[in-house]
């Protein structure tokens, strides 16, 4: 089993979302977030002061796979969130222990799904 975190631009959910669905992977968790990388933020003018941005917003989404689904959630999530462009994101892989379903008290794999 596996957890499966993943940092990309707001306005590619709907097309990462769109990929993970056509691969049956359906279960997810998505939380804003903020955070740089190597663009380092921007400048703009507010009410006549220069801002510097360097905290950018991003989507975090958690996705926790039984191993046979890893390479897909990963490609699939790819497939969604590359633009090419700096910033597309990253997906970091852990190793999960364990998992519990609450209402049924199943673990492990089954309780993933």
């Amino acid at each position: 089993m596996k957890l499966i975190i993943a940092y990309i631009k707001p306005e590619q959910l709907g097309e990462v979302k769109k990929e993970l669905f056509k691969n049956q992977i359906c279960r997810m968790s998505v939380t804003n977030a903020l955070g740089c990388g190597r663009q380092m933020g921007y400048s703009e003018n507010y009410r006549g002061n220069e801002i510097e941005v360097n905290l950018l917003k991003k989507v975090r989404m958690e996705i926790a796979v039984n191993d046979e689904y890893l390479d897909i959630t990963i490609e699939s999530i790819i497939k969604g969130a590359q633009t090419d462009h700096i910033g597309d994101g990253k997906i970091f892989v852990l190793n999960l222990d364990d998992c519990i379903r609450v209402r049924t008290r199943e673990r492990g794999s089954q309780a993933i799904g």
